[in-house]
């Protein structure tokens, strides 16, 4: 195996840029690595209907896992190596999913604890556009679980203790069976600053308060008896990496990507042209009743009203929903500037005596067009902030299309 940090072999275009990379990080496992990826290979080539390659990432192992990875991929048809020096799971993961041509990249154990039958309830909702990030549960219904009642407490008080802290919405954070878009992973990766165990609860606490949906699949899973995971280090490491967040050591979002601010300022400029015409509507139909402040005022709280709705639910929905509290604010801060601004315009017609409707319309218009940039802005980075720093992000469950039996671990 090259000691550079990848070694590759070339193959059908499918593994060039395949639908789904699939990660499997080890370390030290030479006993069990040929015939889990073997097992994962043949599942793949036999029963899972998209282009996939396997990845197996070395995390600086000291045994002849190195070997063994090299051997697999002249052995087998989308099979590639990739050697890193330092440990870590979040460091392997990084390495790939930043880089992968892939359209969702996943990873999973290397002891195949969970079903590989549900790998395919797993990234279809991402291939599908329907969520952005997918994760195994273990503690939802429909799961299936053998393991010890160690490992099975700790798992529980840690996701307990997640949901108190962080109030995440998501159920397990730890099941070593995941994906994501390959487009937002490599959007958030940048910001994970974790690069071992901890790494999944910060990469799926970022996703949540960015607002991704998170899509969950109950699993089967059996206990691997022969894990190598230091469970008390490994509990240590999460609960510094949990203060660490509770603390501001992390985001508690990112901004939105060019195309992503390009599409939600195409979607704000839309829902305004649609309010302004609403604004002018009413404004006109009120002044003979009310006078032209009176119209102004009324006609801006119907449509300011209707237009954060609006935004809400299309401009910003990503970003989930945000508190009354915050809702409440920033339509009065929207209101009142709004309002400022088109009484000033008012006062100017009627200092100036201009009596064509026509030039009114257009003065208001373009005082509307000015009050529309603060309202961009109070909406954006306030108002729908709110759902990213207290996320209520969707999380859909789905069951298994299908019963499926739990599997025991086969070793070489």
């Amino acid at each position: 195996m090259k000691t550079a940090e990848a070694l590759t072999r070339d193959t059908a275009t499918r593994t060039a840029s395949p639908c789904v990379e699939i990660v499997v990080p080890v370390h030290n496992e030479e006993a069990s690595l040929a015939d889990s990826v073997r097992r994962l290979r043949s599942y793949l080539d036999r029963s899972f209907p998209f282009t996939s390659v396997v990845t197996v990432v070395d995390n600086g192992s000291t045994d002849a896992t190195s070997i063994v990875a090299a051997d697999l991929v002249c052995e087998l048809e989308g099979v590639r190596a990739v050697r890193l020096t330092g440990k870590g799971r979040g460091r392997a993961l990084r390495a790939i999913w930043s880089t992968s041509a892939a359209r969702v990249v996943a990873y999973m154990d290397v002891d195949l604890a969970t079903s590989l039958d549900a790998l395919l309830p797993l990234v279809a909702p991402l291939l599908s556009g329907h969520s952005d990030v997918a994760i195994g549960t273990r503690l939802a219904p429909g799961a299936r679980v053998v393991r010890g009642p160690k490992r099975e407490l700790i798992s529980r008080v840690y996701n307990l203790v997640l949901k108190i802290v962080l109030r995440n919405g998501f159920s397990d954070a730890q099941c070593g069976f995941k994906a994501a878009r390959t487009d937002v992973a490599k959007r958030l990766l940048p910001h994970v600053e974790d690069n071992e165990w901890f790494f999944d609860t910060e990469f799926l606490v970022l996703a949540e308060r960015s607002g991704y949906r998170i899509h969950e699949v109950p699993v089967d899973w059996v206990d691997d008896p022969d894990s190598r995971v230091d469970i008390i280090r490994t509990a240590g490491d999460d609960l510094r990496g949990l203060a660490r967040l509770c603390l501001g050591g992390g985001p508690d979002a990112i901004d939105e990507l060019p195309s992503d601010l390009a599409a939600s300022v195409a979607s704000f400029a839309r829902i305004g042209v649609v309010s302004t015409l609403a604004y002018l509507a009413l404004f006109f139909l009120l002044a003979g009743t009310l006078g032209r402040f009176g119209a102004d005022a009324l006609a801006l709280a119907v449509c300011t009203a209707a237009n954060t709705a609006g935004h809400g639910r299309y401009t910003f929905a990503r970003r989930g929903k945000p508190s009354r509290r915050n809702l409440f604010l920033g339509s009065v801060a929207v209101f009142s500037t709004s309002v400022t601004v088109t009484f000033l315009a008012l006062g100017l017609i009627d200092g100036v005596g201009v009596t064509s409707w026509w030039l009114v319309a257009g003065i208001l218009v373009l005082a509307n067009a000015a009050a529309a940039l603060v309202r961009f802005v109070v909406l954006r980075s306030w108002t729908f902030r709110t759902a990213q720093t207290n996320p209520r992000a969707e999380v859909a469950r789905a069951a298994p299309p299908r019963p499926v039996q739990l599997h025991e671990r086969q070793t070489a």
